[in-house]
């Protein structure tokens, strides 16, 4: 069984048991959260909108991304700003899809 879901505004096709980096969710590791389904694939036959779906996860951990980094610079006018960031993710792992 396939499902997409979506968080943040963002898409992922997930399967049971499968970890992945989403945007960051508010909680605690070991939390459970249940997540916005859009699409369930059950043996062939699809279901799209609003389906009775749902796709449950456990929190893992919050890390951060790597580090990207935002220069500019005026030539000829001793004028250059460097400023740098890192995107929060939310390290989930699926653990029950059911349609």
């Amino acid at each position: 069984m396939i499902a997409v879901i979506k968080v943040a505004g963002q898409q992922f096709k997930v399967e049971k048991d499968q970890t992945l980096f989403v945007p960051h969710l508010g909680g605690n590791a070991g939390d459970k959260v249940e997540l916005e389904v859009l699409l369930v694939d059950a043996d062939g036959k699809l279901s799209v909108g609003s389906t009775n779906a749902k796709v449950q996860a456990e929190i893992l951990d919050h890390v951060k991304g790597d580090t990207v980094i935002a220069y500019k610079q005026k030539r000829r006018k001793g004028f250059h700003k460097k400023k740098g960031h890192r995107t929060a993710y939310t390290k989930i792992k699926v653990t029950n899809l059911s349609a």
